[in-house]
C-alpha cells in the first residue's frame, strides 16, 4: 500500500533504513522545520514528527500523526484533525531523562546544592544549614504515567514512602506504597515532603497548584513540577517561596512559558528553574526510544495491527 510518508524526526542513514524497511512501497519525504511547507504537511498520509496546528489544520490526507512529543498541545482541538484520522504520542520515549532530571533537582533542594553554587559565584565559602534525605522522607508523585512512574521508582529504591495519584486505574504497582485518583489530592498534600506533578494540560489540571493548595502542603516541601507549567498558578508559588512555606520548586516548565525576564521567580533563591529542557533530544536514549517507537508503530499501522500511544481526544492525553 503506497502512502506518503512525511517524516519531521532527526534521522541518520541507518534510521531513515529502518523506517523505509517497515513501509518498502512507501514514499518518505525527510524534513526539517526550518525547509518544512504547509504543501508538504498537507500532501502526506503519515507523518512522523511535531508539525505546526497551523500546517496540519484542514488537511484532507492525513490518516495518522505520531507526535514526537508526550503533550498533544492543539492537536487535539476540534477541526484540527480531519474525522477518523488517528493521533499517537510518545508516551515511554521520555520517562529515563526525565525521571533523573526530577531526582537532580530533588537532590540539589535538599542537599541545598543550588545555594552552594549561588555561594561559589560570589566566592563565598558559607555553610547554609542543615539537609534533608530522601531516605524516609514521604512523595507525593501526581501523574503516574512514563514519567511519574520511572521517578517513583527511583524514590522508592532511595527508601521513600512513595503515594501516587492518577486520573483512573486503581491496580498499584509495586513502586508504590498507596495509590489514589485526583479527588484525594488536597487529603493527601499535608503529607509529603515532596509533591511531583508530571500531569498534561487539560481543563482538569488547570491550577491544581494554587493558594490553597500551596497552603495544604508541609512546611519545608518541596515542589517539582516537568508536566505543564499551567498545572501551577505562578504567583501564588512565588509568594508560597518568598514566605519560606516551601524548602523550595524545581520546574521545566512554567506559566507563562517562556518564563519573561522581569518576572520575579527568576530571582527566587530557592527556586530552581530550568527552559523546558528535561525531555527533547538531549538524551541519546531519549532519541532511540522515539526513533524505535516511531518504527514499531509504522509498521503495525500499515499491518493493520494496534498502535501504541493513541491519545484518548476526550481525555486530552
Amino acid at each position: 500500500m503506497t502512502k506518503n510518508i512525511l517524516v519531521l524526526l532527526p534521522v541518520d542513514e541507518d534510521e531513515k533504513r529502518l523506517l523505509e524497511d517497515k513501509a518498502p512501497s512507501c514514499s518518505f519525504t525527510y524534513a526539517r522545520h526550518k525547509t518544512l511547507t504547509t504543501e508538504m504537511v498537507q500532501s502526506a498520509n503519515i507523518i512522523i514528527g511535531n508539525p505546526s496546528v497551523e500546517k496540519v489544520k484542514g488537511s484532507k490526507n492525513l490518516e495518522w500523526l505520531q507526535l514526537d512529543s508526550a503533550g498533544v498541545g492543539g492537536f487535539i482541538d476540534e477541526g484540527v484533525l480531519r474525522e477518523g484520522a488517528i493521533l499517537t504520542n510518545m508516551t515511554g520515549a521520555y520517562g529515563l531523562a526525565i525521571s533523573e532530571y526530577m531526582l537532580g533537582v530533588l537532590l540539589s533542594m535538599f542537599k541545598k546544592l543550588h545555594y552552594y553554587r549561588d555561594n561559589q559565584a560570589e566566592s563565598k565559602w558559607k555553610y547554609e544549614g542543615n539537609v534533608k534525605s530522601v531516605y524516609n522522607s514521604t512523595a507525593l508523585i501526581v501523574g503516574l504515567g512514563d514519567i511519574g512512574g520511572e521517578f517513583a521508582k527511583r524514590l522508592k529504591a532511595l527508601g521513600a514512602y512513595t503515594i501516587g495519584i492518577r486520573r483512573r486505574n486503581l491496580d498499584k504497582p509495586d513502586y508504590l506504597d498507596e495509590l489514589y485518583l485526583m479527588e484525594e489530592l488536597e487529603s493527601l498534600l499535608p503529607r509529603a515532603d515532596i509533591v511531583a506533578l508530571s500531569l498534561p494540560s487539560t481543563s482538569l489540571t488547570n491550577k491544581i497548584i494554587n493558594k490553597k493548595t500551596l497552603g495544604l502542603m508541609k512546611k519545608g516541601a518541596v515542589l517539582i513540577n516537568v508536566g505543564r507549567g499551567t498545572a501551577i498558578d505562578t504567583e501564588d508559588l512565588c509568594d508560597a517561596l518568598e514566605s519560606g512555606h516551601l524548602l523550595g520548586a524545581a520546574m521545566d516548565v512554567t506559566d507563562p512559558e517562556p518564563l519573561p525576564a522581569e518576572h520575579r521567580l527568576w530571582k527566587l533563591k530557592n527556586a530552581i528553574i530550568t527552559p523546558h529542557v528535561s525531555g527533547g533530544y538531549s538524551l541519546e536514549e531519549t532519541r532511540n526510544r522515539i526513533i524505535k517507537i516511531s518504527a514499531d508503530n509504522l509498521e503495525a499501522f500499515l499491518n493493520g495491527k494496534e498502535l501504541k500511544n493513541i491519545v484518548d481526544f476526550s481525555a486530552g492525553y
